[in-house]
């Protein structure tokens, strides 16, 4: 059975010393192009392989960046991981990329995995439990929040302005007509407790009562939720989701109801993601600037690489709200109508 070869195997093999053997892996000019040949001759006979994590503790710079995001199924995260990459590239850098699920102790071992390869720099988007977490603990690299920020603050961030995007899509449903707007909200991150507050603000605001409520986000869970609702006699004439993943059980929760899209209750939402355009007759969404979210992200990260005692910054960016068939009642709904309604 094979076994496991050190570095003090290629120094016995190739009859130098492990320092030379060492020398001549990062590559000093001290090593003779002779002697290293020899060396590279004794690595393969004994089938060693350099300890990479070691030799960046020699280093300062990897030249590697982690990327540790929510869900990469999410179009969103797609999005931006694809701007965070494009950027990093302009800038020389490698992107190690991780999908952590919204499971904090997942979000714990890659930030571990982040220690261990001594990154230059880390761009995450934490759950709320983590973000919080995030300024208790001296990390070796620097920090940038996307998408979801942490209460006691200490680290750079990019985001949407959340609350006001929120009310933004409450004050379009409430100038179409709808008064009674009913929202479900991601319950793992801070984005999701942001845009809830925007809404409640706007609601009270108009003098409409808000009905909301948090759930995980996946869409399965919001058509649970939104099916509740849309079975009381009451039932909402407007519901908002947080995000494209709620944003697509609403329209599934719509549609399994029977109810006309728009004519009996509209569905509005966050990212304007291209299924949203293609369902009839149209979702009403506020998109966020993704492409500007990851370049920025990337610009605050060389800027604190460049010169660490800058005091953190918070970048807030704007949506903007594309209005579709799914907020007005003139348009023609794909759904079929309630066959209960009179």
């Amino acid at each position: 059975m094979a076994t496991s070869s050190s570095i003090k195997d290629v120094a016995r093999v190739a009859g130098v010393s492990v320092a030379t053997v060492s020398r001549a892996l990062s590559g000093s000019t001290v090593v003779s192009p002779e002697l290293t040949a020899r060396i590279q001759a004794a690595i393969r006979e004994t089938g060693y392989r350099p300890n990479l994590s070691a030799r960046r503790l020699r280093s300062r710079d990897s030249g590697t960046i982690g990327l540790i995001v929510a869900d990469i199924r999410n179009p969103f995260f797609t999005a931006v991981s694809r701007a965070v990459e494009d950027e990093a590239y302009r800038l020389g850098l490698r992107v190690i990329l991780c999908n952590t699920d919204e499971n904090p102790d997942k979000e714990a071992m890659y930030l571990n995995l982040m220690e261990e390869e001594r990154v230059t720099g880390v761009i995450f988007a934490p759950t709320r439990q983590t973000a919080d977490q995030l300024a208790l603990q001296p990390w070796s690299f620097p920090l940038v929040l996307i998408d979801r920020v942490s209460t006691r603050g200490g680290h750079d961030a990019v985001a949407l302005d959340n609350a006001a995007a929120s009310g933004m899509l409450v004050e379009h449903l409430h100038a179409q007509g709808y008064r009674h707007i009913a929202g479900v909200f991601g319950n793992a991150s801070s984005s999701g407790v942001e845009r809830h507050d925007g809404y409640v603000s706007a609601m009270f605001r108009l003098g409409l009562e808000p009905r909301s409520m948090f759930v995980p986000p996946q869409a399965l869970a919001a058509e649970q939720a939104a099916l509740q609702w849309l079975g009381e006699a009451a039932r909402p004439d407007a519901l908002i989701a947080s995000n494209g993943l709620l944003l697509m059980g609403l329209v599934r929760a719509v549609r399994q109801a029977g109810l006309a899209l728009a004519r009996e209750v509209a569905v509005a939402g966050f990212d304007n993601e291209s299924w949203t355009e293609i369902v009839e007759p149209g979702l009403t969404v506020i998109e966020q600037p993704v492409d500007a979210i990851g370049r920025n992200a990337m610009m605050l990260l060389a800027a604190r690489l460049k010169d660490p005692a800058l005091p953190a910054r918070k970048l807030l960016l704007s949506g903007r709200c594309i209005a579709r068939g799914s907020t007005d009642r003139g348009a023609r709904s794909a759904l079929p109508p309630n066959p209960a309604a009179g």
